[in-house]
């Protein structure tokens, strides 16, 4: 059963847009007490457009489209909130337990409610190193339909072996007024993107043809570039070096994004933060204004 917000729920009653939202971003991705307040100021980037916000999260086992405010603190400063992604789902609601949800997640549980897009910050991917780690976004969206607004994929990642993927998977990718591929902090990761669009009409029409075209079992990845990106030396040495003190604290799975977001944070002393949250307002706004095209 998905619980809506009142505000979820009359935009759906309405027929009105809706934009789907991750929380692991609040509990996992953001430090407190910034993260409740970048959480409320997407929120109201996405009504300021005219699209109506849907962070997606698990309270109490129960899947929550919509999050009242008490919901929304609960998510950001209870401790014990779990990273949730969509083969945790059955688990959660089995054992009562509270989660944010991943990209994954999110995407599957916006299809769910006939939610078509989805604004997050970066993608998760092909994992550095020899072993086989990869995030579960990328199968997920393989199946999932949805438009998902993003800034790339996390440069802590194999950007190549993680477009390669995409293509085996089938998954469109399509640069919003770029060919570049982003690199989350950075506005390029040194990889092309074949398909470049320029408005959100563009998008929705594309979105609108894939019943035509047989290809609507998928999500569509929108790469939109950050504008102030990380200044790259620092980037570089802040990738190397925290892999590294991720290697000798044996962080692995998925607890080597977070480990790696808070220490780019500390070290680069908030200017990865900085550029953290203009990615997920960016792309919010953004997201807001496909959503009404669509």
């Amino acid at each position: 059963m998905i619980y809506y917000s009142k505000e979820v729920a009359a935009a759906i009653a309405g027929k009105k847009p809706i934009v789907a939202l991750e929380s692991t971003i609040i509990s996992h991705g953001l430090p407190r007490p910034r993260n409740l307040l970048v959480a409320q100021e997407v929120e109201e980037i996405v009504r300021a457009t005219g699209a109506t916000p849907a962070t997606i999260a698990i309270i109490d086992g129960e899947i929550h489209v919509g999050l009242e405010p008490a919901e929304l603190d609960r998510i950001a400063n209870e401790d014990g909130v779990v990273k949730a992604s969509t083969r945790d789902l059955a688990v959660l609601a089995a054992t009562k337990k509270s989660a944010a949800t991943t990209v994954a997640a999110t995407a599957h549980i916006a299809a769910m409610a006939g939610i078509s897009v989805f604004a997050t910050g970066g993608l998760g991917g092909v994992h550095l190193g020899d072993g086989f780690d990869e995030s579960a976004d990328l199968r997920g969206l393989s199946v999932t339909p949805i438009v998902i607004v993003c800034a790339g994929v996390k440069s802590i990642l194999n950007v190549a072996a993680t477009l390669e993927r995409l293509e085996t998977l089938a998954v469109p990718v399509l640069g919003y007024k770029t060919n570049k591929f982003p690199g989350f902090f950075l506005t390029e990761s040194g990889f092309e993107i074949e398909h470049r669009t320029d408005s959100a009409e563009e998008i929705a029409a594309i979105w609108n043809n894939r019943e035509a075209t047989n290809t609507a079992g998928t999500a569509i990845i929108v790469a939109n570039p950050v504008k102030n990106e990380l200044n790259r030396e620092l980037h570089d040495s802040l990738v190397a070096n925290g892999m590294a003190a991720a290697e000798t604290a044996h962080i692995t799975g998925k607890a080597v994004t977070p480990f790696l977001l808070e220490y780019f944070h500390r070290v680069s002393e908030g200017k990865s933060l900085d550029v953290n949250v203009e990615v997920i307002k960016a792309n919010s706004k953004l997201a807001a204004e496909i959503a009404l095209a669509i």
